[in-house]
């Protein structure tokens, strides 16, 4: 009784009959085309984004929220810098560093290395190096014993183990009476790391922070600051804040170091949205299909509709109404299916490796061996209005069509 007629009808033609069983069939079709189709969009994102959170949270474990360097060297007076930064609002750990590049050999092989030299104690404060320890010990970098922590790509590449010695070769040359010779200096291996971060397992070793500054003759300053704050989205804010205070000294934030790599995952996540978007489209327009065979079988009923006073524009709801409901259907069914499977990837993955005994991604590989998955809500309402738009757009032609119908030429041989 409180249903207007257009919805009405246009349910009505969506109801299987003996006559319209095919066209009801393809309606069900088309709803499934659609209902597949955001449901692959919305799991689709929601794994990206948990491959963004997984990188994101590997990345920040390895470097600081905040960097604090000269760009002309070690800093000239460290403890007034440190006391500015630890007043910072949102810093809850700060920790000196001395950086250096040189080269390591071992047993024939050769590759550059970045030494970060650190206090194990208060780097912990600032990174989580020394949860990421795969073998050894991370607070066995003392002062005095020039011992070397190595990633683990790194130590694979010069086939060392814990307890052998490698040579680390200086930049800087050094000048005697048979001429300019190599500065070379010998140090232990004492534990190998895995950030599951390329840059970082094949390129980067850890040695203590008095040890880094005499082999690489920093004159005992250090080259800078890392902090690490309660939020780190709050690193541009906190880093121009800091840069007021410390106008002398370069302060950087974990979004400029890696702002490259996160904008190509944000330029592939859209990629990604618009591919599978045109899928959704694709079913939202099978619609037209549905709905132009529907219009072709009720051509009677429409004249019939328009004799009793049923206006063009009456016409056209009772077909737009149709679509929609045929559309909507298919989005609330994909956008349910969409987030039960996004919520439940790692579990749906973990049953279907075990059934098929495949591993999708092997730890021997990769460094993620599980499919992780985020769902942003946003995410959902983006794709759910994406795709209603789509579907409300579908059926304008069909129902355009059907308003033009003339009820004389309708019913002529009827």
């Amino acid at each position: 009784m409180f249903i207007p007629v257009e919805a009405f009808i246009g349910w009505r033609y969506t109801r299987a009959r003996r006559r319209t069983r095919f066209v009801s069939l393809i309606s069900a079709i088309a709803i499934g085309g659609v209902a597949l189709g955001i449901a692959a969009l919305i799991t689709i994102l929601s794994i990206m984004n948990g491959f963004e959170r997984e990188l994101r949270d590997r990345l920040l474990g390895m470097s600081a929220h905040i960097t604090i360097d000269s760009p002309a060297g070690p800093l000239p007076d460290a403890a007034a810098s440190a006391a500015l930064i630890g007043s910072a609002a949102q810093v809850v750990g700060v920790a000196p560093f001395i950086t250096a590049e040189a080269l390591l050999t071992h047993q024939g092989e050769v590759h550059g290395v970045r030494v970060f030299g650190i206090q194990p104690a208060r780097e912990d404060q600032v990174t989580s190096v020394g949860s990421r320890m795969r073998r050894g010990d991370f607070n066995a970098l003392q002062a005095g014993r020039f011992n070397i922590v190595l990633g683990r790509g790194l130590a694979e590449a010069l086939r060392v183990e814990l307890g052998e010695r490698v040579t680390l070769v200086l930049p800087e040359p050094m000048r005697t009476a048979a001429g300019v010779v190599p500065r070379l200096k010998q140090v232990t291996v004492v534990g190998i790391f895995e950030a599951g971060v390329q840059d970082y397992d094949e390129a980067t070793a850890f040695m203590a922070l008095e040890d880094t500054g005499r082999i690489f003759r920093t004159a005992g300053r250090i080259t800078g600051w890392r902090a690490r704050l309660e939020d780190p989205f709050q690193a541009p804010s906190v880093a121009a804040q800091l840069q007021t205070r410390l106008p002398d000294l370069r302060v950087s934030d974990w979004t400029n170091t890696h702002t490259n790599l996160f904008r190509a995952l944000q330029t592939e996540k859209i990629v990604m949205f618009v591919i599978l978007l045109l899928s959704v489209a694709v079913a939202a327009f099978n619609l037209v299909s549905t709905l132009v065979m529907v219009v072709g079988e009720k051509q009677t009923e429409i004249a019939v509709l328009a004799t009793l006073g049923m206006t063009p524009r009456r016409i056209l709801r009772v077909f737009m109404t149709q679509g929609l409901m045929i559309g909507v259907a298919g989005v609330a069914l994909g956008s349910t299916a969409g987030v039960l499977v996004a919520l439940n990837v790692e579990t749906i993955v973990g049953g279907l490796e075990a059934l098929f005994h495949f591993q999708i991604l092997s730890a021997d590989v990769y460094y993620i061996s599980r499919i992780p998955a985020e769902l942003v809500p946003l995410d959902v309402v983006i794709a759910v209005l994406a795709a209603t738009l789509l579907c409300l757009l579908a059926p304008l032609y069909p129902a355009w069509q059907a308003s033009r119908i003339r009820p004389a030429e309708a019913l002529r041989h009827e």
